[in-house]
C-alpha cells in the first residue's frame, strides 16, 4: 500500500470541454472591450474639452476601419453581456410576493421590457424615430 497521494492530471484546455465554462469565460471576456468603449468615450471627452480641431481629428480616427472593427465587435459583447445578466436577474434577485416567488420569466421580461423602452426612448430622443 502506498502512502503517496492521488494527484488527478488536469490539463490547461480543461475548462474549454464544459460549454457552460466557454459562456463563463465569454462574459467576462467581453467586459475587456466594454472598458475599451468606456475609454474612447473617456478620449473623445477629453478631445472635445481640446477645443474644435480635436473633436474633428477624433471624429476622423472613429470613422477608420479599425474603429468601426472595434465598435462592432464591442456592440455584440454588450448585446451577449445584457442577455447573459438580464437571464441572471431573477437568480441574484429574486422578488418574493407573500410565499411565492415571481417565475424568472416576468422579472427576467421586465428587465427586456425596461431596455426596449430606454432603447426606443433613447432613439426617439436622437431623432432616429
Amino acid at each position: 500500500m502506498s502512502r503517496k497521494p492521488y494527484v488527478r492530471e488536469i490539463s490547461s484546455e480543461w475548462i474549454f470541454r464544459h460549454p457552460r465554462y466557454v459562456r463563463y469565460l465569454v462574459r467576462e471576456f467581453s467586459c475587456l472591450f466594454i472598458g475599451g468603449y468606456a475609454l474612447v468615450m473617456v478620449v473623445g471627452l477629453m478631445r472635445l474639452s481640446q477645443g474644435p480641431a480635436a473633436w474633428q481629428g477624433f471624429l476622423q480616427a472613429l470613422q477608420s476601419p479599425a474603429s468601426i472593427a472595434f465598435h462592432v465587435v464591442a456592440l455584440a459583447f454588450s448585446l451577449y453581456h445584457s442577455v447573459t445578466w438580464f437571464n441572471l436577474t431573477p437568480k441574484a434577485l429574486p422578488v418574493q410576493l407573500g410565499e411565492e416567488f415571481l417565475p424568472d420569466g416576468v422579472i427576467a421580461g421586465a428587465h427586456y421590457a425596461g431596455w426596449v423602452a430606454l432603447s426606443v426612448a433613447l432613439f426617439w430622443m436622437a431623432g432616429v424615430f
